[in-house]
Order: structure tokens, then sequence, then C-alpha cells
């Protein structure tokens, strides 16, 4: 059996990671499937984990207050080894562009144990932004021996960084297994609030938690967001207030006496893609959420100057409208007061894959390790 360990840290790590563990684990004669979480985002990684069925075998357990970048990779490359030293595992899989991706993978590297590198080949061009995810997806790049890339562009990113073509493999990303896996049309929401929505009226689901968003950015945001309510009696504004301090404290400032605004406690992963779901437009600063939304027709506005994810904009689900003020209220305005400009994106063919990327990745593992 090929022995895999997979690492990863955080709720977006989980929820991508799900499907291939999941896929790993139903092929048990071709596999032994080990997971460890470093849980560098404790409480949203154990949401993610509870909706999916998954149990750790190691936990090591690494959050702290306030803890910073640096402190996150110290902290792994100090607890990984021993563990990796333990378990000899035939490859180990990280997935994006986390400090746990990008530390396990140098671990892995310095106990000569190959990594594979799910979600391969996203780029801005732009070493800061994202910040520091950009960073961590090259350097992972130049550490694992097999890449598995999301979507042709991606592939070809790492063509053109010198990865060699037997080394990289289109698969689509995981996160849509994950979605359709989860979606249903019948879902009845648990939270109070989300469950108290009016029917009758739209909502617009934002999302922002990057630290390049921090400050003038997410001010501005949250300026676009009351002059929307304005102009639209008929909107419902849904954010899950990202527990960050930078971000917590400037969209309650900013936006807790707006009507209609509903600032929530972060969900799980089940009540979040349900919420996508029920809203009609989406804004956010996330990459995950950039694939998810257009699987379930709804128009992206991205809050970002650059994104790594280029093949939303050029399939036409998503607009890079930034942080500037005027921006998003021109695009959002458009979009919802025109049927025509709505429908045209809502009905755009999402390029992030087709739900079967985890069989995929399980394919090309067994090619190159069985």
């Amino acid at each position: 059996m090929i022995r895999v360990l997979s690492v990863f840290g955080t709720r977006p790590e989980a929820i991508k990671m799900a499907p291939v563990v999941h896929a790993l684990r139903d092929a048990p004669r071709q596999f032994e499937s080990i997971v460890c979480v470093s849980a560098q985002h404790r409480a949203m990684l154990d949401q993610v984990l509870g909706v999916f069925g998954l149990d750790a075998d190691h936990d090591l357990d690494l959050m702290t207050a306030g803890q910073s970048p640096a402190e996150v990779t110290a902290r792994v490359l100090q607890s990984l080894p021993p563990l990796l030293r333990q378990i000899r595992p035939d490859v180990l899989l990280v997935q994006g562009d986390t400090m746990t991706t990008f530390a396990a993978a140098f671990a892995a590297y310095l106990e000569r144990i190959p990594s594979g590198h799910v979600e391969a080949g996203l780029r801005t061009g732009d070493r800061y932004q994202p910040f520091p995810e950009e960073m961590n997806r090259v350097m992972t790049t130049r550490l694992a021996s097999i890449h598995f890339a999301p979507t042709a562009q991606a592939r070809a990113a790492l063509l053109a960084e010198g990865i060699p073509a037997a080394d990289v493999h289109l698969t689509g990303n995981t996160v849509i297994d994950a979605l359709l896996q989860t979606v249903r049309e019948d879902y009845t929401f648990r939270s109070p609030r989300l469950a108290s929505l009016d029917p009758r009226r739209r909502v617009i689901l934002i999302t922002t938690h990057r630290r390049e968003s921090f400050g003038p950015p997410l001010r501005s945001t949250c300026a676009a967001i009351r002059d929307l309510a304005e102009r639209f009696s008929d909107l419902q504004f849904v954010l899950p207030v990202h527990p960050n301090p930078e971000v917590k404290q400037t969209v309650e400032r900013l936006l807790c006496d707006l009507p209609g605004m509903y600032l929530i406690e972060p969900v799980d992963y089940l009540e979040f893609v349900h919420l996508m779901n029920r809203s009609y437009l989406v804004l956010t600063d996330s990459g995950g959420v950039q694939e998810e939304a257009p699987s379930l027709g709804k128009p992206v506005l991205v809050l970002r100057e650059v994104t790594e994810r280029p093949e939303g904009v050029e399939a036409g689900t998503a607009v890079l409208v930034g942080t500037d003020r005027n921006r998003i209220v021109q695009v959002a305005s458009e979009l919802l007061s025109s049927r025509a400009a709505y429908e045209q994106m809502a009905n755009a063919v999402n390029p992030y894959g087709d739900g079967q990327a985890s069989g995929r990745i399980v394919k090309a593992l067994v090619e190159r390790f069985g």
C-alpha cells in the first residue's frame, strides 16, 4: 500500500482536502491514509472536520493567540519532523497556500520525503498580493515532487517555471468536489439569524479577511456597502465576521447600524455553502469563494487588486473590482439593476472543475507511487 500523510491546518485547506482524504480511504487496498492537522485555525478547522466526518490521526495543536506567519512556520518545522520520521510516508500531501502548506512541504523535503501539492500553479506574479500566500505557493512548487493543477492556466504556469510535464497533473479543483457533495435544495439554516432572512429580499454575501485589505481598503469596501444599501431598498447583507481584530473592529464600527445588515459569527462549511446558494450576489476577497460561487450560478465581485484565479474573470463568472468604493458600487449596481447583465454572469461556465478532481489525484498517486 501507498502510505499517504495529508497535512493541513486551516478551514479552506480542510474543505479542499476532505474529498481527497475520503477518496484515499475509499481505496483501502491501495492506500494507507493518515491525516495530520496543524490547527493553524483551531475552531474553523474543527468545524470542517465535523461536517465531512473526518478525524485527525495526529494533531499538532499549534494555534496561539495573535500568532504571526513566522511563528506558525517555526512551530510546524519544529513539530512535524519527528512525526515524519515516525510515519515515513511514501508521499506527503499539502494543499494551497498557507503557512502550514509551505512549512509542511519544507519539513518533508528536509526528511527526503516527496510531497504532492494540491491546487498547484496559482499565480498573481506579485509576491505581496496576496500576502503571504503568493510566496507560499511559489516556494511549495519548488519543494514538491508532484503537482495537481486545478486549471489549464495553472498547469501552464508550472510548465513555464520549468516543472517537468510528467510531474504536473491537470485535475480540476477539489473545492468543487466538496461543494457538489454538500449542497442540497431542501436545506434549512440552523442559525436563527440566517433562518430569519426575508425570502422576498435579495441577499448580498460579503466575505473579507485578507491582510492586504486591512485599513483603508476595508473601510472603502464598507463605504461601498453603505452606498448600495441606500440605492437598493430590497437588499439584505450578510457578512460572516472574520475573528481577526483588524477585520472585526472595522466592520462592526462601520456597518453595525446599517439596516438589513447581518453581521454574524463565522458559520461552518455546511451553513456557508447554503448561504452562498441563497445569495443573489457575492462580494469576496477569498480565493475559494471565487471558485465555489460560480458552481451555484452566483456572480462574484472580487475585492482584490489582483487574483491568482484569472480563469473566472476570463470566463465571465467574476469581476475584479478591487476595493475602490466607486468601482464596487458601479459594478454591483449594474448587476442589481440589469437582469441581462446578471444572467450573463450567472450562466457563465465555471472553469474550475467538474467535481471529479479527487479521483484524478488518487489515480495520479497510484501511477507515481504504486
